[in-house]
C-alpha cells in the first residue's frame, strides 16, 4: 500500500512540474505579447506624432496666410474708404457749384 501511494505521489509530482512548466511558458508568451504590444504601440504613436506635427504645420501655414490676407484685404478696405470719402467730397463741391450756378443765374 505505501509503495503504492509513493508512485501516486511521485506521478503527482511529475503531472505538477510539468504543469508548472506549461504556466511558465505561458506566462513568458504573455509577457512577449505585452512586450510587442507595448513596442508596436510606441511605434504607432511616434507615427501618430509625426502626423500631427505635419498638420500642425499645415494649419500654422494656413493660418499665417489668413492674416496676411486679411491685412491686404484690411488696407484695401481703408483705400475703399478713402476713396469713397474723396467721392463725396468732389461730389458736394460739384453739387454745390451746379447749385450755386443754377439759382445764381
Amino acid at each position: 500500500m505505501d509503495k503504492m501511494i509513493e508512485t501516486f505521489l511521485e506521478e503527482i509530482k511529475k503531472f505538477w512540474e510539468k504543469v508548472k512548466g506549461y504556466v511558465s511558458a505561458a506566462v513568458s508568451a504573455k509577457k512577449q505579447i505585452r512586450e510587442y504590444a507595448e513596442k508596436n504601440n510606441s511605434i504607432r504613436i511616434s507615427y501618430h506624432e509625426k502626423v500631427c506635427q505635419e498638420r500642425m504645420k499645415t494649419l500654422f501655414k494656413a493660418i499665417d496666410e489668413m492674416r496676411k490676407d486679411i491685412k491686404s484685404l484690411h488696407s484695401d478696405m481703408n483705400k475703399g474708404k478713402g476713396v469713397i470719402s474723396f467721392l463725396i467730397i468732389i461730389g458736394g463741391l460739384i453739387g454745390a457749384a451746379v447749385g450755386f450756378f443754377k439759382w445764381n443765374g
